[in-house]
């Protein structure tokens, strides 16, 4: 089943729309690793609608289910807080809109967003840098890497497989901030290294 049609078929379910990686690899042609979904409900709203299931982190918003066979990880529509802790946001707000979830998103290349109908939403140049073969961070990458150093391992990741060039500041802020993973449980390192 292609992307779209998921989509559709998904959006009877409830209201929804392609995120992130899934919307980077559509655009690129490659089949998505994995099905990432972001919905305007509340985490209350969409539970009543979703299948009964356990979701053990639907407080945050956050939905792991299997949909016609297919894989899916659905995440309420949020801002949040600033991280005090490296990898958690002090508060979250449901019920925003896509332009202020793209804020928290890490690179312009993931702040992407796609519904049934095949708009693609860019609030942060993410095509015009995948078109260029550009590698940003969305906002300031010292700030994006001080909450989560775990961005800069995702960040090689991503510079090695999409064949992409860090953007300047980016780059610089990768290569300043290295000693922050030292702060890291090292199982985290191990389980982003994994995915590549």
């Amino acid at each position: 089943m292609g992307l779209l049609d998921l989509l559709k078929r998904f959006n009877r379910l409830l209201p929804s729309l392609a995120v992130g990686g899934t919307v980077r690899d559509f655009l690129l042609g490659y089949e998505p690793d994995d099905i990432d979904l972001v919905t305007p409900l509340s985490p209350d709203e969409a539970l009543n609608l979703l299948p009964k299931g356990a979701y053990p982190f639907a407080k945050y918003g956050s939905f792991h289910l299997v949909f016609e066979g297919t894989p899916i990880d659905l995440t309420c529509l949020r801002e949040e807080g600033e991280y005090s802790d490296f990898r958690h946001p002090s508060y979250l707000k449901f019920g925003v809109g896509l332009a202020d979830d793209s804020v928290r998103r890490d690179f312009t290349i993931n702040a992407l967003y796609l519904d049934k109908d095949g708009s693609v939403y860019d609030y942060h140049q993410g095509i015009s840098d995948l078109k260029n073969g550009v590698l940003r961070f969305v906002g300031d990458p010292y700030v994006r890497i001080k909450e989560d150093p775990l961005r800069i391992i995702r960040a090689e990741r991503f510079q090695k497989r999409l064949n992409l060039a860090y953007e300047v500041k980016t780059g610089q802020a990768i290569e300043d901030l290295q000693g922050l993973l030292n702060k890291l449980n090292p199982s985290k390192i191990q389980m982003e290294r994994s995915k590549e």
